[in-house]
């Protein structure tokens, strides 16, 4: 009996593969940028600059509480060491000027419903063009987008031609008309932006709920804009309360506002720092604490979308 060699075949074995090399995940811009802030140098120059850029508030505060003696004699810096010049006889004084009031409140008459208008309409527009059907929507906010190309300066003798017209040259109410007017171009386009990224899917769930369009913009749209709504409410006071060459044009002299009148001042004593001082520091002072106030919304409406 002839034996047969068998040959046993061993299993085939799975051919390992390499390994896929895993890529780190970059890292988030605002991460980035937590590190780079996070660098002592990096600091050590935002302090620099921070301290300068506070030097000249101090400076105007410092001399706001000073005699006049003090001021023409002396710089503002010999205050830190000798407090004993400092003082709020400016600022008693200041008050019991009824120019300089009565156009403190008229920057407050002009500022305040100037913001407030055109933060409703521009609140409303954008959300028609954000979420709303109706023909034209599309051209009409090219218009829009187009009007912020336009200077101010274009329209202030054609204005001025048209309220002469129709008795409102001279008058708070029309400073506070040209000002709503030619701030809602630019508060149109920011909400319709802001308002354009917030989920289709949500409003649609609140429509299946049976919300109206007026009950979803109150309810929803708002609550969810509030910090582009803040951003453009500080953007708007901000302009309007520093603007000098509207109110300039448009108010007489029972309509002016602060800034005017401290022009006028300037323009007809020149030296008289005793006045200008206080009085531009508390035109300062003001659009300070409406942004301290805000600043936690602004921040959040300027951050928004720029990390993802």
């Amino acid at each position: 009996m002839s034996s047969h060699s068998t040959i046993e075949r061993s299993p085939s074995r799975p051919v390992a593969k390499a390994p896929v090399p895993v890529r780190a995940p970059r890292p988030r811009r605002g991460g980035r940028l937590a590190k780079w802030l996070g660098n002592g140098l990096v600091q050590a120059v935002l302090i620099v600059v921070a301290l300068v850029w506070i030097t000249p508030l101090a400076g105007l505060l410092l001399s706001s509480m000073r005699a006049e003696r003090d001021n023409a004699s002396e710089g503002w810096w010999t205050a830190l060491t000798d407090p004993g010049q400092l003082s709020l006889d400016n600022y008693l004084a200041l008050f019991k000027d009824s120019g300089i009031t009565q156009a403190f409140w008229n920057t407050v008459l002009i500022s305040v419903p100037a913001t407030a208008l055109v933060v409703a309409i521009a609140a409303l527009a954008a959300y028609a063009f954000a979420w709303m059907e109706f023909p034209g929507r599309d051209a009409i906010f090219l218009v829009v987008v187009g009007l912020l190309v336009v200077p101010v300066q274009i329209g202030l003798l054609p204005v001025a031609k048209l309220f002469g017209a129709v008795g409102l040259f001279g008058t708070i109410p029309g400073v506070i008309l040209f000002h709503v007017s030619y701030g809602l171009p630019f508060a149109i386009f920011l909400l319709r932006n802001y308002f354009a990224e917030i989920p289709r899917e949500l409003l649609e769930a609140a429509r299946m709920d049976g919300g109206t369009e007026w009950r979803i913009f109150s309810r929803l749209v708002l609550p969810l804009g509030r910090p582009a709504l803040a951003s453009l409410a500080i953007f708007q006071f901000l302009w309007v309360w520093n603007d000098m060459l509207v109110a300039l044009l448009f108010a007489d002299s029972e309509a002016q506002p602060l800034t005017v009148a401290l022009q006028s001042e300037m323009r007809q004593f020149g030296s008289n720092i005793e006045v200008l001082a206080p009085g531009a520091f508390l035109s300062l002072v003001v659009p300070l604490v409406v942004f301290l106030a805000f600043q936690r919304h602004f921040v959040q409406g300027v951050m928004a979308g720029s990390v993802k």
